[in-house]
């Protein structure tokens, strides 16, 4: 197989060179661009807290056997996903995941300490770590309106919490010498008709301005911001929604807008919004996910859709400036092989973007030669980059093919299947 696989490559190679694509170069960007692996897959979101239900619009469906009970577990799982896909890439944690050793503090009282776990094995795989504030599944949060609420107790316990999440991320970055992405996604809505629309979201802005009041090195942490067009028990009103986030990054420029594969209307694509948000901002954080029907989270896969966020980035030369984070639970299925598969397919699309020859479309496109572009896009479809992704995971020591779902299920044989 590896003899194959390298004569494939090759004959791929002398293939791109003919349109003009440096496959050896590709290989090499594709090498320096982090992927953020979310935590939450491996354990259904349910964190660490002893939370018995999830709340806030959020629903996992399966009970898949051998799912992570505690924080050991957890990260050993994510070592094995890691360990089948190629590149170095971060983890994404929720402030749910905080592991607090018999002494738990609420949410309003986390502290990096509550963390050092995950920096000291972070460390140790030399990784970088990005962070999530965590507005659900809590007492404080039943209302469905958190840093909304027109309760001032609600609402200074959670400005209170994404204050103490800023440091945390602020933390990750300092210690782990990768800049940590701290991201403020919120539940707020109604789930029926709703009267006064504008008293929540004026309330909204001015916890916002609360909870980025302190300035932090760029360097260390960079905030976002998250929007969602509905949820459950928010079918009618969302308070954060995009519009109204989009208006409040734009008036902040240290505040990048998250844009999240399933938080729009089932017609809606992200890869059309990019170059929108990139008029008036210069970073950008995707929460790669694929909706059906409605924001459900499913496992990312090598669709059309993928290909054309890839292709966004890559066309623009934005891949720079844009940090992507997967962004799915899936219980139904082995939740490594969950990983694995949303992984190497936001990979892989990156991949199949970088082989495009964008300079000889924008030429056609600029010219008027519609003809052109439109089969020129079609033939680059059929050129085999699918060797040039199989030849990069052989030269990364990782799995080719399907070769991986063979660790996958041994691993959960010898360790998953113990797991009552």
């Amino acid at each position: 197989m590896e003899k194959f696989i390298l004569e494939n490559y090759k004959i791929a190679k002398k293939m791109y060179e003919t349109i003009g694509v440096d496959t050896d170069e590709v290989l090499e960007r594709v090498k320096k661009i982090p992927v953020s692996m979310h935590c939450w897959q491996g354990d259904d979101v349910m964190g660490f807290e002893g939370a018995g239900e999830l709340t806030g619009g959020i629903q996992t469906t399966g009970n898949y056997p051998g799912k992570a009970r505690n924080g050991e577990e957890l990260r050993c799982d994510m070592e094995k996903a890691l360990s089948l896909i190629p590149g170095t890439h971060k983890v994404n944690i929720h402030a749910s995941y905080a592991e607090f050793d018999g002494n738990k503090a609420d949410r309003d009282q986390l502290t990096p300490a509550h963390f050092e776990k995950w920096v000291a094995w972070a460390k140790k795989n030399g990784i970088g770590l990005d962070f999530n504030e965590t507005y659900f599944s809590h007492p404080k949060s039943e209302s469905g309106l958190t840093l909304s609420s027109g309760d001032e107790e609600i609402r200074r316990f959670w400005i209170e919490h994404g204050k103490r999440c800023r440091k945390i991320g602020e933390y990750f970055g300092r210690e782990l010498g990768q800049t940590c992405v701290t991201n403020l996604w919120i539940p707020d809505g109604y789930k029926d008709i709703t009267v006064d629309k504008l008293g929540p979201r004026m309330r909204l802005k001015k916890s916002l301005d609360e909870v980025f009041a302190e300035k932090i090195d760029s360097a260390y942490n960079i905030d976002s911001v998250e929007s969602k067009v509905f949820g459950i028990g928010s079918e009618s009103y969302v308070v954060g929604s995009h519009e109204f986030y989009m208006g409040y990054a734009a008036q902040h420029d240290d505040v990048m807008l998250t844009l999240d594969a399933g938080h729009f209307h089932p017609t809606e694509v992200i890869s059309g919004k990019i170059s929108s948000i990139f008029t008036f901002k210069n970073k950008l954080l995707l929460h790669v996910s694929r909706p059906v029907r409605w924001d459900s989270d499913h496992v990312v896969i090598f669709d059309d859709e993928l290909c054309a966020i890839m292709q966004e980035l890559n066309r623009n030369d934005l891949f720079g400036k844009t940090y992507i984070a997967l962004d799915f639970f899936d219980a139904s299925i082995n939740r490594i092989a969950a990983w694995v598969i949303g992984m190497r397919n936001t990979i892989k699309a990156m991949i199949f973007a970088m082989l495009e020859p964008v300079e000889t479309l924008k030429k056609a496109e600029a010219e008027g030669d519609f003809t052109s572009r439109l089969a020129l896009l079609e033939e680059y479809k059929s050129y085999p980059f699918s060797a040039v992704w199989d030849y990069y995971c052989q030269a990364m020591g990782v799995p080719v093919k399907e070769s991986w779902l063979n660790e996958v299920r041994t691993y959960e044989r010898d360790v998953l299947a113990k797991r009552i």
